[in-house]
């Protein structure tokens, strides 16, 4: 047992806190003692059996103030939340910490006065887990207030990138006009940082916090409309096949409460359908004048869909099922994007699901135009309205198969739009992250193979050599590019100071392990003095005719040194790798190669974990942590991910520098790294975004897996020094990309820009 663990196991009922040197504002719990929910395990681990588990405090108490809650909590779940209630005689007041794993938790509270009890709900989910750290420390105000006013300059979607005067005094501003102390609304502002609401867990709350605010009301629908240059027709096909006719009059009921009134629907079903449901059907579409039946000759989907789009008349068209309930807004939304951007021809918005009691749950918040991940997932789904002329004038694919649900066949037609437009695609497509449509009964399966069948011809049409095959988990593909013949070279550029002990591992790896053999290999030593790293410097470069070294006697900036590596690189493509990176996959640098030879793909990076086996770097999300952020950043190794993302290609904004590949022309085209204003941090996100700007598509894969013991070698920021050239750094991307930082096309808005795990924000 590690002398930093706070708490040990006692038996079979209690926790009991290890014996530590006693300071008086530091308060742990003597035992703690279960009450609710929990099950003890092996060894050091207890099972969750709910998301109520509870402890009892016993011991001495937090002390009354200001606190700091410390906890660390080893889980086998991802996007989980601890939970402390402080009971007092006037009631009970409770806090929830959603916890970082690999990383004590920290919050701060103002603790009541006469506490009574405290108690610990250590995850809100069934699960296995250790407590290794728990306690509370009691701060002055003067401190307090400090850590408060941090937190809400880099985590408040108001406050980001703002100073901490400027923060307090709109604080006091807001302060005086409810007449309430300032702490108070400072701590409620605090709060919301913390809100983190899993999407399998929290769903109902977050829709009854936010998504409240989200809707438009009909006095403003109805005003905004009087003011459009146009009232486009929606034409909305519902192809019916078993069908239940209670099913069919919720979806039309959804239909005679939209707030914009300008649509039609027609419903199509096969002439074998039940003769007493087609009688249904059709007494209740004849009672509605925008609403048409039509039968059909053959049952399946695609001969309904086509039979239906040959009837609408409207400018816009799309596909429903049968189970699908559009939002009283969600063709006003889709009619005011069509009146903002007149050049729109393709719109999706986010959608969710229904269980047999009506409670929304599973909501599905997509990225924008991803051609990447549209090529790995049917990630659209529904809804999905196209310009119907452009419908019309997509490339017929005669040799598809048979689409067993609308949705797979919404995904046939964007991978056709894509071939339609190819790379200007991206400028007709509106994403609207609002949830437009609920989706009724049990989740159908994927489509699998008609998603793979599409994706072939795709590529075909394309006139790419690449292979699509089935992926990892159910309702993805993977596409395997070529390599370019003859292979082309890659420099790795690897920057180093001393520290032979991470470096060996790291180029001893990288030469025996890759399969991918067309490189050479660029150890750029930054002012080296142990004479074990240059012996080993000099030992390997004359073992291994791809390795040279090159002196690089000037202060360390990441930047510079790569800049001058990239000078020196004798290689048509780049490869930035940072000395503590380790294979563990033999066929990183042949997938990264065929990713990054397309001709309209810029930066890619790779899946990245901690020697534990955790995801350290899933992709960069802009404006986590206020500049950007590692996506998945500690989930487990074999997790899917929100939306199966880390098992799927796909394009993102920007992607670490610890392994990137980008080809040597756009480096230079770009300008390569920014020395100057950004020595350290981010100068990989800033590269990425001036290579997005220039037209290129960013892109990560999970195909290409290594370990990184991230900064090992140059240490972490903990000088006030460095805090200080953080600081610029940061105060520098907030100038350059500020806009960008707060609008990552790779995410979601309703998604959290606090937390890495892809809760709700």
């Amino acid at each position: 047992m590690s002398a930093e663990l706070c708490l040990t196991p006692v038996g079979p009922t209690k926790y009991k806190r290890l014996a530590t040197p006693w300071k008086w504002h530091i308060r742990s719990p003597r035992y703690l003692v279960p009450e609710a929910q929990l099950e003890p395990g092996d060894g050091e681990y207890w099972h969750a059996l709910g998301s109520d588990a509870l402890f009892r405090w016993e011991g001495r108490l937090p002390l009354a103030g200001w606190n700091m809650i410390e906890v660390d909590c080893e889980r086998s779940v991802t996007g989980v939340a601890t939970r402390l209630v402080f009971e007092t005689r006037q009631g009970s007041m409770s806090v929830e910490m959603p916890l970082r794993a690999g990383k004590i938790t920290k919050r701060l509270v103002r603790v009541p006065r006469g506490l009574k009890s405290v108690k610990l709900c250590p995850m809100n989910a069934r699960g296995r887990f250790h407590l290794k750290h728990f306690r509370t420390v009691w701060l002055t105000p003067r401190f307090a207030e400090d850590r408060l006013l941090q937190r809400l300059v880099s985590s408040h979607p108001r406050h980001r990138g703002l100073t901490k005067d400027r923060v307090k005094h709109e604080v006091m501003l807001k302060a005086r006009q409810r007449t309430v102390a300032w702490h108070e609304v400072a701590l409620e502002e605090y709060d919301e940082t913390f809100i983190s609401l899993c999407s399998k867990r929290n769903y109902r709350q977050w829709i009854n916090q936010l998504e409240i605010h989200q809707r438009p009301g009909p006095a403003t629908m109805a005003t905004q409309q009087q003011a459009w240059a146009s009232t486009p027709t929606l034409s909305l096909v519902v192809p019916v096949v078993a069908s239940g006719v209670r099913t069919l009059e919720r979806g039309l009921e959804a239909l005679l409460k939209q707030a914009y009134p300008h649509w039609q629907v027609t419903f199509v079903t096969a002439g074998d359908y039940g003769s007493g449901q087609l009688a249904a059907l059709k007494h209740l579409v004849d009672a509605e004048p925008r609403a048409h039946w039509l039968g059909a000759d053959r049952g399946d989907i695609d001969a309904l869909v086509s039979l239906g789009l040959a009837q609408a008349t409207g400018e816009w068209v799309g596909i429903l099922s049968p189970g699908d309930l559009l939002t009283e807004d969600a063709l006003f939304r889709f009619a005011q994007a069509i009146n903002e951007r007149p050049g729109l021809e393709l719109i999706y918005a986010d959608e969710d699901r229904l269980d047999g009691e009506g409670i929304r749950h599973s909501p599905h918040f997509k990225p924008d135009w991803n051609p990447d991940l549209l090529c790995s997932t049917a990630y659209l789904g529904s809804p999905v309205l196209f310009k119907r002329e452009v419908l019309m004038a997509l490339p017929v694919w005669h040799d598809q198969p048979r689409h067993l649900c609308p949705e797979s066949l919404i995904h046939e037609w964007a991978l056709r739009y894509l071939t339609y437009r190819e790379d200007e695609a991206g400028r007709g497509v509106a994403r609207l992250p609002s949830i437009l449509l609920h989706r009724c009964g049990a989740r159908p399966p994927n489509d699998n193979m008609a998603m793979l069948s599409a994706i072939q011809r795709y590529l075909k049409v394309r006139q790419t050599n690449a292979v699509a095959s089935l992926g990892e988990m159910d309702g993805s593909v993977r596409v395997r590019w070529p390599i370019p013949e003859p292979a082309p070279l890659v420099s790795l550029l690897v920057p180093t100071r001393n520290g032979v002990d991470i470096l060996r591992p790291c180029v001893d790896a990288i030469l025996s392990e890759t399969h991918y053999r067309h490189f050479e290999l660029l150890i750029l030593d930054n002012q080296s003095s142990c004479p074990e790293t240059l012996d080993y410097m000099q030992e390997v470069a004359a073992r291994d005719s791809r390795v040279r070294v090159l002196r690089w006697n000037y202060p360390f900036n990441y930047s510079a040194i790569n800049n001058f590596g990239a000078r020196k690189a004798k290689g048509e493509i780049l490869g930035l790798v940072n000395n503590d990176i380790e294979p563990c996959d033999p066929h990183w640098l042949g997938e990264m190669v065929a990713q990054v030879s397309r001709p309209d793909i810029g930066c890619v990076g790779a899946k990245l974990y901690y020697p534990n086996g955790t995801v350290q770097h899933g992709g960069v999300i802009l404006g986590l942590g206020s500049i950007a952020g590692h996506a998945h950043r500690f989930f487990q190794r074999d997790e899917e991910g929100f939306q199966g993302r880390l098992k799927l290609t796909q394009n993102l904004s920007a992607v670490t520098a610890a392994c990137l590949l980008v080809r040597k022309s756009v480096f230079e085209e770009v300008g390569g790294l920014n020395e100057p204003d950004l020595a350290v941090a981010y100068n990989d996100v800033d590269f990425c975004l001036k290579v997005r700007e220039a037209g290129y598509r960013n892109l990560w894969t999970p195909y290409a897996e290594l370990y990184h013991h991230e900064s090992i070698s140059r240490g972490a920021d903990d000088t006030p020094k460095k805090r200080a050239r953080w600081l610029a750094e940061c105060a520098h991307m907030r100038r350059t990309w500020g806009r960008q930082l707060d609008n990552d096309p790779a995410y979601n808005p309703n998604l959290t820009l606090v937390h890495e795990d892809f809760t709700l924000r």
